[in-house]
């Protein structure tokens, strides 16, 4: 009854605003707003509303601060095999998932035109080989015409000029002998070539592994001048390696040898336990955040794990077993103190009673207490109205509890 005379009340208020000038239009304004304010608290007062606490007890357990990462699990030693030669992939011998050794036979390119390459470059240097023959002979008949000429010249039975000529003709095919051999040297060189690049014809494993794709198919054609072909991966799937991209503002914590597990997709309630190896000092930028790759490697004896799994990693900071733990949700910050200092309200026999309280070890829920509260304190976590949502402790004023 009451309040429905204070809202005829307001509508009779706002109907008499009409008939008032703008002068005294404002006062009235002002006092229109108090009048529905006293209203409203008037409702809330007369309708049983009435604050009760959220609480939580503080327990003994294992606390663990951690930086948490998404990744991807790649071999951590793997090798595209491709072809050094262009030509038609005539032969592939491996299947996608085979277990390969070092040495093995995996593919072959149409070997024809290279065997012919190597064949003619043969022809050429059996016949520069005849034509070096030739001219050692000739240079055998010169050197004996001139050893006579010479003898002659000698007794003076022949003029200088003769003697002259065919000493000359003995340093000309000698010369003529060493460029011959100059060309078969080339020639050797390049069939030397020719027989490597036959060779590459047939494509060996160059390491023991595992065949994990096949990007070029039996019958398709190689171009190794535009660019390299590759053929096959093969890797090493007993060690993986996680690929973990850690946010700029973690990556300053993260340091090499560091404690670290994850989980994946699949298999969430298996932890696999490793340490951090490397962390990468160039970043990624991916939607413009910046992004740091941390590698972990990982054993893969029972091969669970499989090449672009999507795992969950998490970097231990630190971690405490046994020890009182506060919800967070329960601390403010304490004015004055400490990053480490907070006060929390505690409930001592049904009254309030606040206490500084130092934590150690925190995370996202949960803190642990070094000083101010014991095991199986209530302490005051948030507010909640009757027919209202609960309001946090730890957003009090505004205010965050303990970052990690």
């Amino acid at each position: 009854m009451d309040q429905l005379r204070q809202d005829t009340g307001i509508k009779r208020a706002l109907l008499s605003l009409q008939r008032i000038g703008r002068t005294r239009r404002r006062w009235v304004i002002a006092g229109l707003v108090i009048l529905i304010g006293i209203g409203f608290g008037a409702r809330a007062l007369f309708s049983g509303e009435a604050v009760t606490y959220k609480t939580a007890t503080v327990t003994k357990g294992d606390i663990e601060q951690s930086v948490t990462a998404l990744g991807a699990l790649e071999p951590k030693n793997y090798v595209d095999v491709g072809a050094q030669v262009s030509g038609t992939l005539e032969k592939v011998h491996v299947n996608i998932g085979d277990l390969v050794t070092k040495g093995q036979l995996l593919a072959e390119v149409d070997p024809t035109v290279y065997e012919s390459t190597v064949a003619a470059d043969k022809a050429s240097m059996k016949d520069l080989e005849a034509q070096i023959k030739g001219q050692e002979a000739q240079l055998a008949l010169a050197q004996v015409q001139n050893r006579r000429n010479q003898n002659l010249l000698k007794m003076n039975a022949v003029s200088k000029d003769v003697a002259d000529i065919s000493a000359a003709q003995v340093k000309l095919y000698a010369a003529n002998i060493e460029a011959s051999k100059a060309q078969l040297d080339k020639a050797q060189s390049t069939l030397d070539g020719d027989i490597a690049n036959l060779s590459y014809t047939k494509i060996y494993a160059p390491m023991a592994g595992t065949v994990t794709s096949q990007t070029t198919l039996q019958g398709q054609t190689l171009n190794s001048k535009q660019s390299a072909p590759v053929i096959l991966q093969i890797a090493d799937l007993t060690t993986m390696t996680v690929k973990a991209q850690v946010a700029e503002a973690d990556v300053s914590k993260l340091k090499s040898g560091m404690p670290v597990y994850f989980t994946t997709l699949g298999m969430s309630d298996r932890k696999w336990q490793s340490t951090v190896r490397q962390i990468l000092p160039t970043p990624e930028t991916i939607n413009d955040v910046i992004l740091y790759n941390a590698l972990i490697d990982i054993k893969n004896t029972d091969n669970a794990l499989m090449t672009s799994m999507t795992a969950q990693v998490f970097f231990v900071l630190g971690e405490a077993k046994d020890v009182p733990i506060v919800p967070v949700a329960a601390l403010k910050p304490a004015r004055g103190g400490d990053a480490d200092t907070f006060r929390v309200t505690v409930m001592v026999n049904g009254k309030q009673e606040t206490r500084s309280v130092k934590i150690g070890l925190h995370n996202r829920v949960s803190a642990q207490v070094i000083s101010g509260l014991e095991i199986g304190d209530n302490v005051i976590t948030g507010t909640q109205s009757t027919g209202d949502t609960a309001r946090s402790g730890g957003g009090y004023g505004g205010r965050r509890g303990p970052q990690i």
